[in-house]
């Protein structure tokens, strides 16, 4: 099968960034099925992992990334149980394994959901990784209650990223949240308001634009870009009790007690730890991806798909990568094969 990858870690400028090559078509055992991939998409985890997973040294044989895929089942393991040859899926995957960016893929079927009905497959590939992490820092992490919470307020901190457009989404229709999504272009303000927040500020000069729309304090802050670079502010912004989520790293300690006067939780959201760990509740990712699934044919969800590159090849991925390097690419990027 023909796949792609990268041997070195090099600027996405290079022509070896990425590389064709001929491998294996693996096959399936236990839990695993293998797809037919018919599109993906580009996240943040994509580009990191480019860029260091062999920056000390080549690596013998190329490695395969991507964590976004849309296909159909080609065959099953003798564990599987959830999907049958023929059906169309779309899921993240699993960190420590193979990527997307191959013909074909083996993933675990518990992490894996049936693709939306009523989207085409470039407007589903754009949404499993993102989903997983909205979904999960809302009401894995925070636990929202859409009754108990109603009218709370989420301040979702790069509102017009990929995991910004969905999380917007979600806590306005699924979590009855008021949602502030941060934004500073004219264009991705517009995009967080397609997307349903309430309120669209400038990120430059947060307290102050806060103040001003009457929400100098809020309950809930989802972090999507900048966990070190807002940590102050978000300890001075949080409401007593509130609750923040990160999905970013710090190159420093935190200082956590600076939310403890505020008795104020702080949560890390990883979508690959349930793949990563084999978790109890690895199924659970299944069940977000099919409830997900539901919402979008139902047209309570949006998809976020603003750009589609034709054709599998190191080219379309190096601009695919070009496109999420540059920080100003609103929703999501797909490679369609």
């Amino acid at each position: 099968m023909k796949a792609i990858g990268f041997k070195r870690s090099l600027p996405i400028t290079e022509e070896e960034s990425f590389i064709e090559f001929e491998t294996d078509t693996p096959r399936p055992s236990g839990k695993d099925i293998l797809v037919k991939v018919q599109a993906v998409s580009v996240n943040p985890v994509d580009f990191k992992i480019r860029q260091t997973a062999a920056k000390d040294a080549a690596l013998d044989t190329p490695k395969i990334i991507g964590w976004d895929a849309v296909g159909t089942v080609e065959a099953v393991g003798g564990d599987t149980s959830l999907f049958e040859v023929g059906d169309s899926v779309y899921y993240a995957g699993d960190l420590t394994r193979s990527g997307s960016n191959a013909e074909y893929q083996l993933v675990d079927e518990r992490i894996v959901g049936r693709k939306p009905k009523n989207l085409n497959i470039s407007q589903s590939a754009g949404i499993p990784l993102t989903a997983l992490t909205a979904y999960e820092s809302l009401f894995d992490r925070i636990k929202v209650d859409p009754v108990k919470d109603k009218g709370k307020t989420v301040l979702v901190l790069a509102g017009a990223g990929g995991v910004g457009s969905i999380a917007t989404q979600l806590a306005k229709k699924l979590g009855n949240l008021t949602v502030i999504a941060t934004a500073s272009r004219e264009s991705s303000s517009e995009w967080c308001k397609q997307m349903g927040a309430d309120f669209v500020v400038n990120h430059h000069n947060l307290k102050e634009e806060l103040e001003k729309i009457g929400h100098s304090e809020v309950d809930y802050i989802l972090d999507f870009v900048d966990l070190e670079g807002y940590w102050e502010l978000m300890a001075e912004i949080i409401k007593p009790q509130g609750h923040i989520v990160s999905i970013t790293e710090s190159s420093t300690p935190l200082n956590l007690n600076s939310l403890k006067a505020k008795s104020v939780t702080f949560s890390w959201e990883f979508m690959y730890t349930r793949s990563m760990f084999g978790t109890d509740d690895i199924t659970r990712q299944h069940e977000i991806l099919n409830h997900v699934a539901d919402l979008l044919d139902e047209g309570v969800l949006k998809p976020t798909t603003t750009k589609i590159i034709r054709g599998f090849s190191a080219e379309n991925l190096r601009e695919a990568h070009r496109l999420q390097e540059s920080g100003k690419s609103i929703g999501k990027t797909v490679v369609l094969f």
